[in-house]
Order: C-alpha cells, then structure tokens, then sequence
C-alpha cells in the first residue's frame, strides 16, 4: 500500500546494493502496474466477502451465557419462582432456589410423612390445590410399611426397599400434579444410619443413570450425641450428600414427644431448647463442605403429637436470636443466613407458626394431624354408608342388592385420601404457602 501511495519514488534507488538477478525479479514485483492490479483485485474480492458477512445494524452475536439465560427466561415453570425450579421432583440448585424463595417471600413447605401411595398421593393432590411445592417425607417405619409389613427388615432391608419404591412412585407421577416436590427422610438416629447408606446407594445408582439424585434431602438426628459428635457425623455425610447434590437436614436438640419409633416422652425440657451458639457452631462447620446445602431443625420447645392447650411451651424467638447471633458472627448484611425447619408442626398456633416463619422456617414437619384427617375421612365414609357395609349382598335399596361399589377399598381409601388433602389445604395457609407459584 505505501508503495502504491508513494509511486514517485525511483524504483532503482530502492534496489541499490541488490544484485542484478534479484533486481530483475523484484523490479518485476514491484512495477506499479502490477501492484495496482494486485490492489484492485483484493478489493474486488474483500467487497465480495462483505455482501456475506452479517450486518452492523443487527445485534451482536449472543454468548452461551446469554442463550442460557434466555432460554431459561422461556421456559420458566413457576411465575414466582427461580427458573429452575419445575413441576416434579425437584434436587441440587432447585432445591436451593426453591428454599431461599420461601425464606425470601415469607412462606414454608408442608413436610408431611407418608405410609404408601394413598397419602403420597393426597399430599401431591393437596399442592395442585393450594398452589405451591409439597415434601413428601419417608420415615424408616414408613419406608418398612409400602414393603410389607410381613417381610423381615434385618439389616433394614425392607425399610430401604420401601422407602426407594415409594421414591420410585413419586418421580414417576409428580411432574403430572404440576408442582415442585421435595423427596425427604425424616429421623434418622445414629443406630439407623445404615437405612441412610441404603438409600444413598440407591442416589449414586439413579445420579449415574438420570443425573440427579433418588431423594432431594436427608435428616439426620443426632441430638442424643454430643453436640459435636453430631454435627462432625453431619458433617461427614454431607461430603457424600454434596456429591450428589442431596441436602442434608440436622437437628440440634431434641423434639418431644413420640413419633414414629423416636421416643423423647421422657426428655428433660431443658434439652427442648437450643442456643444460638450451638446453631452458629453447627452452620461454620457445615458451610466448610464444598457445594453443601443444609437446614437445621433447631428446637424451640417442639412436640411431636398433639397437646392440651398449655402442655407446651414454643419459643421460636430461640430461632430470631439465632438468626441474629449468626448474622453479627459473619457481619453481613444477610438478615436469615440459616435455613430452619420446624418440627413437631401438629396442633401448633398460627401465631407461633408465622412468627418461626419470620425467622427464617422454610418447612413445617406435619404427621399427626394428617393421621387423624385421612382416618376421620374413611371414618366419615363408613358413617354414611354404613348400611350398604354389612354385608355383600342386601342394603335399605333390596335384600338382593349387591354392595360391591361401597365395600370396594378403593372408595374409603379416596376418601381418606380427600380428607388428608384438605387438611393439608388449610395447612398451607397458616404457612403462606398458598398461591406461590403462579
């Protein structure tokens, strides 16, 4: 191009002290005709190269980040919830966007336990109704109950098959009910750890083969241990849990009551009540896990079961002052930097409920009052058709009349199962629950 621009210039005083056959070969190069020719044809091509290249008046190129943003803006499930958040099981980042919008917007998730696919299903039914997410909870002796009661459980064999079938059914029909749902275990004492190991087997196996895990969450109950066998036992299996991003839930004294083989009648009240820095010493030593997700059932007076109005004392401001003894420990500007869950939820006041929801409770442990609604619901059936239920022939229509529509399981199980799902309804608006997807 200077050459081209500065065509003034003798050739030859540029080629002193060449020797003659170099001179021949580059005056050849360097005549200006040439060059302008060689000029004129690299803008004829560049020109063409042009008409195929994209535009200056269109956008620039999208990044992956931005197509990943966009097409998660597209097929955003839930209007009021993180996009990664969709109907069915839901595990990993999921979980965790789905927890820390409940803490955010002042709601809880109804924990319920469950016995078989009956009051699995009423629970997933209970959601679809009052719009928001559900956990479905296994505890080892329901686990035990969906495999047979008649089966051997040593080494707790029917318990892990139970509890894995009953996984099994909800990842196949709760993305059908339309709404996020949480796949926990309830209780697990130090003696039943190796129900857990059986069911983290199975993760590993369903992460390899679907690329998540069988169950969104375990809790571990190591209350009775010292406070720091327990947490360094939580710790150690929230290293394994992280790796298949499952989300492990601990619990820091002791709930009373009786449930579900866990026997804490007896317990002195003063164990009912955690302090602020055993629920800062337990949040610095999990959040030391890589990729670990945790929420802490930290006691406040809870009892399992149903009580005479007085016969307990709840204390969720124990869950405030924690709440604000972690925050000046890490000084940040996190008002609720743990995640609480509350056990122990049958038969509590809306009050206490919303003021442990205020303090950062994103889950409300219900059992006892689902028991009584999904009785009192085939109770109430056999009520009104107890005269069609004496016998399969002959009812108030005619002694030939047959009662196989009425003694049919079916028909008392559903209403069992439409009893549990209305409790469950109300449950869900004393926990702000209602509406919060859409």
């Amino acid at each position: 191009k200077e050459l081209a621009c500065n065509m003034s210039t003798p050739l030859s005083l540029s080629l002193c002290g060449v020797d003659k056959r170099k001179r021949i070969i580059l005056s050849s190069f360097l005549n200006p005709k040439i060059i302008k020719m060689k000029l004129a044809i690299a803008a004829l091509l560049f020109a063409s190269a042009s008409a195929f290249a994209p535009s200056a008046r269109f956008a620039a190129p999208r990044t992956a980040m931005h197509m990943s943003t966009e097409a998660a803006e597209e097929t955003k499930a839930f209007a009021k919830l993180p996009a990664s958040v969709k109907p069915g099981v839901v595990t990993g980042k999921a979980l965790t966007d789905l927890l820390d919008a409940a803490k955010d917007a002042g709601f809880a998730i109804p924990g319920v336990n469950i016995v078989g696919t009956n009051s699995i299903n009423a629970c997933m039914e209970a959601a679809a109704k009052y719009g928001g997410p559900i956990m479905v909870t296994f505890s080892k002796g329901g686990g035990q109950f969906i495999a047979g009661k008649s089966l051997s459980n040593d080494a707790d064999s029917a318990s892990i098959a139970g509890t894995i079938a009953g996984a099994k059914h909800v990842h196949e029909v709760a993305a059908l009910y339309g709404v996020p749902v949480v796949l926990h275990t309830d209780h697990c004492q130090k003696a039943w750890l190796p129900w857990i190991d059986g069911l983290l087997a199975a993760s590993e196996e369903f992460y390899k083969a679907n690329g998540k895990p069988l169950f969104s969450s375990h809790m571990l109950d190591l209350s009775e241990e010292p406070l720091e066998e327990n947490i360094g036992i939580c710790k150690d299996y929230l290293e394994k849990f992280a790796k298949l991003d499952i989300l492990l839930e601990f619990e820091l004294g002791v709930t009373g009551g009786e449930e579900d083989g866990v026997d804490n009648s007896d317990v002195d009240s003063s164990r009912l009540y955690t302090q602020p820095e055993e629920v800062w010493y337990s949040y610095q030593q999990l959040s030391e896990v890589e990729n670990g997700a945790f929420t802490c059932a930290a006691s406040f007076g809870n009892v399992h079961g149903v009580y005479a109005p007085g016969n307990v004392d709840l204390q969720p401001v124990i869950l405030h002052n924690s709440q604000a003894y972690i925050q000046e420990k890490l000084g940040c500007d996190e008002k609720k930097p743990m995640k609480f869950v509350f056990h122990g939820g049958s038969g509590s006041s809306t009050e206490d409920i919303k003021y442990a929801i205020e303090a950062g409770v994103i889950k409300m442990n219900i059992d006892t009052d689902t028991q009584w609604a999904f009785w009192d619901g085939v109770r109430g059936y056999e009520a009104k058709y107890h005269d069609y239920l004496q016998g399969q022939i002959g009812n108030p229509e005619g002694d030939d009349k047959p009662n196989k529509k009425y003694y049919d399981p079916r028909m008392s199980l559903r209403a069992g199962e439409e009893a549990m799902a209305a409790r469950l309804v109300k449950a869900a608006e004393d926990l702000n629950c209602v509406d919060v997807l859409n």
